[in-house]
């Protein structure tokens, strides 16, 4: 048998390729999302392509999309915050209550709402730097200290969301949804503030080796309690959407959403490490898209809900062993 010689050139374009695959741990997950694309495409034929479907697609990953990105922040520093789900309750039933149907009250309430979310990640970074509490407890105790107060005053659907502002769940420009642009705007903050600014290069850093980064001359504690801080704004952000998206606030909305672990599996899927210190918020964009694409799949196919929530675990694990793999080998 002839044996097939590398030649050079397609041994660089490997090297290449490698090196593009290590350097952009989100890569893969485009390639995942864009073959999934295809398959559903194929399974479910012309109408999956139409602009009303991918439309719904979109809008379905926003809400997801902005608290995930914040998630992104939390586990890069090597924390994580299960504390959101219940933040994006408290922000939903508060501004409702605040707005009332009174559009003078947007901006109060908008106001109100980031303030409680900077005061609960303060909460939360601050356990977790200074009284040195796991982040998983840690945050879980805060999440569940939010239920409780949502229990004891609530129900179910509060206040009203004047008109003008479910302008942002749904209105747009043209074809395009204000919802998606916010997603597509908050996305690009976050790339930004990792790519191009000193406190996105000190999560890396702490993410890495906290020990190492502090010895280094980067305060740890700090960049742990403004990821968290920003994780909770996102989180607000989110909460803001459902209850445009609602016309209301619920106290059910965030944990019927599972947005703490949907958040934290679409950050792992798009190729983040649990560990810290790797991945980016483009490769957790992708996740969110992938979780949404299922969604809408196994929706038109009918697939029975608890087969749906198999597959989709298999499928985080699946990417958890996969990212696991390669990075035993880039070491």
């Amino acid at each position: 048998m002839q044996r097939s010689v590398v030649t050079p050139q397609q041994n660089r374009w490997l090297v290449g390729a490698r090196k593009s695959f290590s350097a952009n741990p989100g890569l893969p997950v485009y390639l995942v999302l864009g073959a999934l694309f295809l398959l559903a495409w194929y399974l479910i034929g012309t109408r999956f392509v139409t602009y009303d479907n991918v439309l719904s697609i979109l809008q379905r990953s926003v809400g997801l999309g902005i608290v995930a990105a914040g998630q992104t922040l939390a586990i890069l520093v090597g924390s994580l915050d299960l504390s959101v789900a219940y933040l994006i309750s408290v922000t939903a039933v508060v501004a409702s209550a605040l707005m009332n149907g009174d559009p003078n009250m947007i901006v109060p309430a908008v106001a109100v709402v980031i303030g409680i979310g900077v005061l609960v990640g303060l909460t939360n970074g601050l356990i977790i730097t200074k009284l040195r509490v796991n982040a998983f407890i840690a945050t879980l105790g805060v999440g569940l200290i939010l239920r409780g107060i949502l229990n004891a005053t609530v129900d179910n659907f509060t206040g009203s969301v004047p008109q003008q502002f479910q302008v942002l769940a749904y209105g747009g420009i043209g074809p395009v949804p204000w919802s998606v642009l916010l997603l597509a705007i908050v996305v690009f903050a976050v790339w930004f503030l990792l790519r191009h600014t000193r406190l996105g290069h000190h999560m890396y850093a702490v993410g890495g080796d906290e020990e190492t980064a502090r010895l280094s001359g980067v305060r740890s504690h700090r960049v742990i309690i403004a990821a968290h801080v920003l994780c909770s704004l996102t989180a607000v952000g989110t909460g803001l959407f459902l209850a445009s998206q609602l016309r209301a606030g619920a106290p059910w909305v965030g944990p019927q959403g599972f947005y703490d672990l949907e958040s934290i599996a679409a950050v792992v899927v798009g190729g983040t490490a649990l560990a810290g210190g790797r991945g980016g918020v483009l490769g957790t964009l992708g996740g969110v898209f992938i979780l949404a694409l299922l969604d809408n799949v196994f929706n038109q196919l009918q697939i029975n809900a608890y087969v749906k929530e198999i597959i989709r675990g298999m499928i985080i694990v699946a990417a958890v062993a996969v990212y696991a793999v390669r990075s035993r080998r880039d070491v």
